[in-house]
């Protein structure tokens, strides 16, 4: 039996006809249009083309906004002061298939059945003088990609999911709609950025255009898809042998691959190669401060290094999270003391080796780490002031673009996170500080909450520097340290103010290093979560005690009791269950063909 069923995978023609009326093409005059005829003109098939953009995920957005973008909180890098976050449930272990949100489900299906009805009626759009077939091509290109780019945000959650690769009818049985097995999912992923490659410019020649995906986004998405398609949870993962769909069908290869290694740094090398030869540059600033460097990279927008960013508007919603209750702020982006910990020396030495059993840190002398004392005197480049607490002191300098720390200065004022200070816990109510640091990237200098005043965001996906680590990794896996590995984490690290790697790192250390410098380059940049679990090491990461300063106590800011590490929250993680999402129960039952992941 054939019955149309309304969940996210479905294309509602008639709906999206009439939105295209009554909505955002706002054509009154002409309420009794039909699909064809609007395609046939080309202000509406522009229209049409725009409002797939409207699907891309907002990550600047790590708490519940009009979409779920939980990655950083869930992953060591983030807390935040509110239970209720769907965050906080997969923190805590309390998440199933019926409380799961389902927005990225429904959004990246509707954003793709926008897509395949806009390919399906694109032919029908004439030409004429000022609209050429480079720039139909275009267009094509560009709902090619966001096609490609919603399975995508699909699949890293959901592992094998339904291809939706044309535009389904009324009539169509959509009870039939079933996952398709993951190496399949690459492979349309894979196809359709090399199609995108072929019809997109390299670069956006019309500033009109910032924000439009080019060949550079096509490039990286297709090498970091193939990148995923590598690592361990993907590539031939024993915890998914057993895992078929109603039919039998396996849903993962159960075969490892240890060439996938190879095809994922090709992929990764050619990125890299024809965005440079195009004019992509690791991004720096006039005299090469490495501060400057890390925090001007995100908030100069669509810079030299920026491959694919998503235009946030000037809302105040991140700004608000992320300041201090004395300058306006919510205190709620904390970052945890595990990537405060995390940050080496500015001698690229590690400052803590490990935990004890009590969780006291393990010290590296050899650092010059101090876990106690105050500073003496400020430092003259600016990174810290005098009577700072001596383990925020000499450290990478990525740490000081990215982390606001008590007695560290911003917003014309030294910020003060124990219990009476301004933007203490004993201040702050329901929105405190629940770990004693602030997160201080992605944040513009010149914001002021009180008048109103907000940065023009954008929020990146792909981003050079992050290719030069998914080469780097993809190499050591297939080749080895060999001299390549080196000079692109030194590249990295380089541009950072850091020092280079030691030579003769075995395999196996490179692989840790690597690990690392991600950790610190691409940090709440909603690559951590993805890292550990397609490294299958989630249940480290993502579970146990996690600590912060001791924000219920202190009285001024060289009060020790303040600087006592205190766990805030013990988290769960269940392998293997929760290196995947449920699929919304929901959506199951509203097409008995799609099978729920294992676990849930």
């Amino acid at each position: 039996m054939k019955k149309f069923v309304a969940f996210g995978l479905i294309a509602v023609v008639q709906l999206i006809v009439s939105s295209c009326q009554k909505g955002f093409l706002d054509k009154a005059p002409e309420e009794d249009i039909v699909i064809e005829e609007a395609f046939l003109q080309r202000r509406y098939a522009e229209a049409f083309l725009t409002d797939i953009y409207a699907g891309i995920p907002n990550e600047i957005y790590f708490t519940d906004m009009a979409e779920i973008q939980p990655f950083v909180i869930a992953s060591d890098e983030l807390n935040v002061p509110w239970p209720e976050k769907f965050a906080k449930l997969i923190n805590r272990g309390s998440w199933n298939a019926f409380n799961v949100a389902g927005q990225i489900w429904k959004n990246m299906y509707e954003g793709i059945r926008k897509a395949n009805i806009f390919l399906k009626y694109i032919e029908l759009t004439p030409l004429d003088g000022s609209f050429t077939q480079v720039d139909k091509d275009r267009w094509i290109g560009e709902a090619v990609f966001l096609r490609a780019f919603y399975h995508f945000i699909l699949m890293r959650i959901y592992g094998p999911v339904p291809i939706m690769d044309y535009a389904a009818n009324l009539d169509d049985d959509f009870l039939q709609i079933k996952r398709r097995p993951l190496d399949e999912c690459v492979s349309f992923v894979v196809s359709q950025c090399d199609e995108a490659i072929r019809l997109l410019p390299m670069q956006v020649v019309d500033s009109r255009h910032l924000g439009r995906p080019t060949a550079a986004a096509a490039l990286a998405l297709k090498a970091r898809v193939l990148l995923y398609h590598a690592s361990p949870l993907w590539n031939g993962n024993p915890d998914y042998a057993g895992f078929v769909d109603n039919e039998g069908t396996p849903l993962f290869s159960a075969a490892q691959s240890p060439d996938r290694w190879k095809i994922a740094a090709e992929a990764n090398k050619q990125c890299i190669d024809r965005c440079e030869e195009a004019g992509y540059r690791l991004f720096r600033v006039a005299g090469n401060n490495p501060v400057a460097n890390y925090q001007q990279l995100f908030i100069t927008n669509h810079n030299e290094e920026v491959l694919f960013a998503r235009n946030s508007g000037r809302d105040g919603w991140m700004e608000r999270c992320a300041f201090p209750a004395s300058l306006g702020g919510w205190n709620g982006w904390n970052p945890t003391q595990r990537i405060i910990d995390a940050y080496e020396m500015a001698n690229g030495m590690a400052p803590i080796t490990g935990y004890s059993g009590n969780g006291n840190p393990i010290i590296n002398e050899a650092s010059g780490y101090q876990e106690s004392g105050y500073a003496a005197s400020d430092d003259p480049s600016g990174r810290w002031l005098a009577g700072v607490r001596n383990m925020y002191v000499g450290r990478d300098p990525r740490f000081y673009a990215t982390i606001n720390f008590n007695g560290a200065g911003f917003g014309g004022r030294r910020l003060e996170f124990w219990q009476t200070g301004a933007d203490g816990r004993g201040n702050a109510g329901r929105d405190y500080n629940t770990t004693g640091y602030l997160l201080k990237k992605f944040l513009e200098p010149s914001v002021n909450i009180s008048r109103g005043e907000y940065s023009l965001k954008t929020w990146i996906f792909f981003r050079l520097g992050e290719f030069y680590l998914n080469y780097a990794e993809a190499l050591n896996e297939s080749d080895g340290p060999v001299p390549d590995v080196y000079y692109y984490v030194n590249a990295i690290r380089e541009r950072a103010g850091m020092p280079p790697l030691p030579t003769g790192l075995s395999q196996a250390q490179m692989r840790e290093r690597i690990r690392h410098e991600r950790r610190i380059e691409l940090a709440f940049e909603t690559h951590r979560y993805f890292d550990c679990h397609r490294w299958k090491v989630a249940q480290q990461t993502e579970s146990g005690a996690f600590q912060g300063m001791n924000v219920a106590a202190g009285t001024h800011l060289q009060d020790d009791a303040f600087y006592e590490r205190t766990v805030f929250e013990t988290r769960v993680f269940q392998a293997p269950t929760h290196y995947l999402f449920p699929i919304p129960q929901s959506e199951i039952d509203k097409s008995p063909g799609i099978v729920q992941n294992p676990g849930w």
